[in-house]
C-alpha cells in the first residue's frame, strides 16, 4: 500500500520562492538565453523529479548491461559526496572518496566500461569523446542529470517512485519535488519504479491517466528482482534468501534514500532483524564500523549475518574488516524486472536510438553528402 506523500504546509512561502526560482531558470533555457548544447556521441539521461530513491543506480546498470557488448558505453556522473573536484576518469585503483560511492560500485561491476565524474557535465561529455584513452566512447549515460540542462540529451529517462508519484508531491521545501510537474514534458521515457508484484491493470490506467503524457512520450513500469546474497569475504560465497529461517538473524546496514523495500523483502524470510539505518550516501566512520562488528559479535544466534546493499558495502570497503565481519558480509543484489511484457519494447527503443545516432554513422552520412 503506498503511503502518502508528506508535505509540510508551514513551508509554503518558500515553496512559492523556490517554484518561481525553478520556473524562472526553465524559462531562460526555453528561450535560449542559457544555451545547451547537443553532441554527436548518443547521450541518455537518467534522473528524476523528486529527491530521493527512485531506482536511478539499478536502471543505469540495466542500461549499462543492455549497451554495453554493442557500443563502447561511457558513465558519467558528477560523483556525489566525493572529496575530489573537477574531472577524473575512473581506473581499478579509484576509490569511492575520489569518484563516489555510485561510480565506484558501477566500474567494479563493469570494468569494460568508462566511467568518468564531473560537475559540469557539458565539460565531461568533450573529455570523454575528445581524450585518447576514451575517444572510443560511442554512447555516453548521465547519472542524475534531468535538472542539468546545459546538455541536450538524445534521449531522457525520468523515473518516478510507484510509493511516492510526482502528482500527490509538492516542489521543496514543503514536498520532495525538485520540478514542478510540468517539467516531465522534457522527458522522453518515463519509467514508474518499485511498483508492486501484484499491481493491477486498473493501476496502470491510473498513474498514466495522471500523468498525463503526450504522444512523444512512452511509460514503462519496473519492479526490483533480487538476487542472490553475496560475501564480501575473500570465499566470494553466494546464499540464496531460500536458506534464511525465521530464526537466522540479521543486522541489515543501509546508508540509502528509502530501504523499506529491502526490510521488507527480508522480513519475508526472517523475524530477527536488526537495521541499523544511516543517511543517504553515508560515509561510515571507523567507530560506526566497530559499532557495527561488536553487534554482530555479541549476537546471538546459530545462523547469523550482516547484510547490506552495494551503494553500502562500497564505503564499508574503505574500513580494515576484522575476519570475522568480512566472511559473514553480504551484499544483497537488486535487478529491475520490466512489467507488462514491456522490456523487449524499451530494449529495442534504446538500441535503435543509439545505432542511428553512432558517431561513426554521422560521420559516413557526411561523406555521403559530400561525394554527392
Amino acid at each position: 500500500m503506498k503511503a502518502p506523500n508528506k508535505r509540510h504546509w508551514i513551508l509554503t512561502p518558500l515553496t512559492l520562492l523556490y517554484g518561481a526560482a525553478i520556473g524562472l531558470r526553465n524559462k531562460f533555457f526555453d528561450w535560449e538565453f542559457i544555451t545547451s548544447e547537443e553532441f554527436e556521441v548518443p547521450v541518455i539521461s537518467v534522473g528524476n523529479l523528486t529527491v530521493g530513491g527512485t531506482g536511478k543506480t539499478p536502471h543505469t546498470e540495466y542500461l549499462i548491461g543492455l549497451l554495453k557488448d554493442k557500443f563502447k558505453t561511457a558513465l558519467l556522473s558528477r560523483g556525489y559526496k566525493r572529496k575530489s573536484s573537477g574531472y577524473r576518469l575512473a581506473s581499478d585503483s579509484s576509490t569511492p572518496r575520489e569518484i563516489g560511492d555510485e561510480p565506484y560500485q558501477i566500474k567494479k561491476k563493469f570494468p569494460g566500461i568508462h566511467v568518468a565524474v564531473d560537475a559540469n557535465r557539458r565539460h565531461g561529455i568533450h573529455r570523454l569523446c575528445e581524450d585518447a584513452e576514451t575517444a572510443d566512447t560511442a554512447v555516453v549515460l548521465l547519472d542524475d542529470a534531468f535538472q542539468h540542462r546545459h546538455v541536450t540529451p538524445g534521449v531522457s529517462i525520468v523515473l518516478m517512485d510507484y510509493n511516492r508519484p510526482i502528482y500527490e508531491d509538492a516542489l521543496m521545501p514543503s514536498g520532495m519535488l525538485r520540478e514542478p510537474k510540468s517539467s516531465l514534458l522534457r522527458a522522453h521515457i518515463i519509467i514508474v519504479t518499485k511498483c508492486p508484484a501484484d499491481i493491477k491493470p486498473i493501476d496502470y490506467r491510473i498513474v498514466a491517466k495522471h500523468l498525463e503524457l503526450r504522444p512523444y512520450q512512452r511509460l514503462y513500469f519496473t519492479s526490483f528482482a533480487y538476487g542472490d546474497l553475496k560475501s564480501l569475504g575473500e570465499e566470494k560465497r553466494t546464499r540464496a534468501l531460500s536458506t534464511l529461517t525465521r530464526q537466522t538473524h540479521i543486522i541489515l546496514v543501509t546508508g540509502i534514500a528509502s530501504a523499506a523495500p529491502l526490510v521488507d523483502k527480508l522480513r519475508e524470510y526472517t523475524d530477527c532483524i536488526t537495521h541499523l539505518e544511516f543517511g543517504d550516501h553515508h560515509d561510515f566512520s571507523r567507530s560506526e564500523v566497530q559499532n557495527i562488528e561488536k553487534m554482530f559479535a555479541t549476537t546471538e544466534a546459530a545462523d547469523k549475518l550482516i547484510i547490506t546493499t552495494e551503494k553500502d558495502a562500497a564505503r564499508l570497503s574503505l574500513h580494515t574488516l576484522s575476519d570475522l565481519t568480512s566472511s559473514n558480509l553480504y551484499v544483497l543484489p537488486i535487478e529491475v524486472v520490466f512489467l507488462q511484457e514491456q522490456q523487449e519494447k524499451f530494449n529495442h527503443y534504446i538500441i535503435d536510438y543509439v545505432s542511428k545516432n553512432s558517431r561513426n554513422r554521422i560521420v559516413h552520412q557526411r561523406k555521403d553528402a559530400h561525394k554527392s
